[in-house]
């Protein structure tokens, strides 16, 4: 019989650490639905101690999935610890997920403990953890450039203090397949009571070896859990990609011989959904999720697939969840549709009155775009002006003008609080000339520091335009997301969705695991 592979997803949670990725409580359990669908088997959903934010979400999160075990990291420590229990109190599984770093670098620059420091906290924090909740994962930090000795020593103890998993993470993403594999080995063999946990990877992107990485810590290292994130988001180069790993061992079932719970299917929905949410594009050609992922363009390649798709093809576009866009709803679809359709796709509104809203949203969208996809509803369902009619900055209306020869000029009304500001501007072009507006009422001091556009489908010039806006201001860094079949529109609505996290002032505690 095969192996069963674990996994853990930490999109909610590591790959949040991405600056400018940050996501509302919202969008974390929108998240969370789909990865459920997705049958992640354990989604990381933050880190409750964190900020009141974060308690807030994991809280949310646990309360509302019910099949896949909900996790909250924590540092070793009481107060984050007991923190992280609290959060997962309505979760119908929970797990903590506390750490500690252990290599000699860590110890002294970061944590300024000695060893024998280090190796209490880890047995104490885990006993403590023990007795809050019976699912405990415990990771050494900067595991893989520690003293495979010292590793030994802290490992085992927390195995005899209830730990359920223990991680190896590769934090710093200096890892390398061979290596890594028989790392993990050797302390499995190396501990006496190996075998009564599972053992779990955690890798970093850092010199593009991720997944191999993972996968040489299952099949060499014996690693019966891998941590990834959707589309590899993460800090700096981000972390291992769940879609390749889960393919990769769906598809060469031959040589890996595990089986994963996971329903592929599911698969491009949570790429396009944790892309649209962050703001983050998927590059055409990243494997099973981009665009070009099972396009052909060579004749030879065309050629072939035609006459028998696995001529070029490992793996069938549709397995993963690719599909044609076809047309799901009209301007003559009723409220019962429209829910309806939020619902399949995972969407769910606070209230009537939220549905209500997104409903009215739609029918303006539909009067103006003749054919609506998935990804739109998507789209609006995101939009912030939908979801969260509290926020502080509103786009009213916007006015601009420009012709060849003359400077663009901009007219924006937008409501700050309950205060409406109208503003002008000339500038470069009608994108520069509004956001130059708002910016002369608000003021932020914030600078520009990434501005993209995508396409949300493909295929005609009808389509929705999606910007990222990506603001720096005071050592924080944020996204803001607008969606509209007027470029300049959307660009106003990223804007003004990128002040209102900075406005938010919401403190974060970054992790590292």
């Amino acid at each position: 019989m095969a192996d069963q592979l674990i996994i853990f997803d930490t999109t909610l949670r590591d790959g949040e650490q991405s600056p400018g990725a940050s996501m509302t409580r919202d969008e974390k359990l929108r998240i969370a639905r789909q990865l459920e669908r997705l049958r992640v088997d354990v989604i990381e959903a933050g880190f409750a101690a964190s900020s009141n934010g974060d308690f807030e979400c994991v809280k949310a999160i646990a309360q509302t999935i019910k099949e896949s075990t909900v996790c909250s990291l924590a540092r070793a420590n009481d107060r984050d610890i007991a923190r992280a229990a609290e959060a997962l109190a309505g979760a119908r599984r929970a797990r903590i997920h506390t750490f500690i770093a252990t290599s000699p670098l860590h110890m002294e620059k970061k944590l300024r403990m000695t060893p024998d420091e280090v190796f209490e906290q880890a047995k104490l924090s885990v006993r403590f953890a023990r007795n809050l909740c019976a699912d405990i994962e415990f990771s050494p930090e900067d595991g893989y450039r520690s003293d495979p000795d010292f590793l030994c020593r802290v490992l085992e103890a927390v195995i005899k203090e209830g730990a359920t998993t223990l991680n190896i993470p590769d934090t710093v993403g200096y890892a390398v397949p061979e290596l890594y594999g028989a790392f993990i080995r050797n302390l499995r063999e190396r501990i006496p009571n190996s075998d009564k946990v599972v053992w779990s990877v955690h890798c970093h992107n850092d010199l593009g070896m991720a997944v191999a990485n993972s996968l040489a810590g299952v099949t060499i290292g014996g690693a019966r859990q891998v941590e990834c994130t959707i589309n590899g988001l993460g800090e700096r180069a981000g972390n291992t990609s769940l879609e390749e790993i889960v393919m990769a061992v769906k598809t060469r079932r031959d040589y890996f011989n595990l089986d994963v719970g996971i329903d592929a299917t599911q698969i491009v929905p949570a790429s396009r959904m944790v892309s649209q949410t962050t703001g983050f594009v998927v590059q055409p050609n990243k494997a099973v999720v981009g665009a070009n992922a099972f396009a052909h363009a060579s004749g030879i390649h065309q050629d072939g697939v035609l006459k028998a798709r696995d001529t070029y093809e490992i793996m069938r576009a549709e397995d993963v969840g690719w599909a044609a866009n076809k047309i799901v709803l009209g301007k003559l679809s009723g409220r019962n549709a429209f829910k309806q359709r939020l619902q399949e796709l995972g969407i769910e509104m606070e209230s009537e009155a939220d549905i209500n809203t997104a409903f009215a949203k739609f029918k303006d969208l539909a009067d103006r775009k003749a054919e609506i996809f998935d990804e739109d509803i998507i789209a609006l369902a995101s939009d912030e002006s939908v979801t969260r009619e509290h926020e502080h900055y509103r786009l009213v209306s916007l006015q601009q003008h420009s012709e060849t020869g003359e400077r663009p000029h901009a007219a924006v009304v937008f409501a700050a609080g309950e205060v409406e500001h109208r503003a002008e501007s000339d500038g470069n072009g009608p994108v520069d000339a509004s956001l130059k507006a708002i910016e002369s009422q608000v003021g932020s001091g914030a600078e520009l520091v990434l501005y993209s556009v995508n396409a949300i489908t493909s295929g005609s010039t009808e389509s929705q335009g999606e910007v990222t806006v990506r603001l720096q201001h005071g050592g924080r860094v944020v996204n803001g997301v607008g969606a509209d079949p007027d470029i300049v529109v959307a660009s106003a609505k990223a804007y003004l969705a990128a002040l209102n996290k900075l406005h938010s002032k919401a403190e974060r505690v970054a992790a590292q695991g």
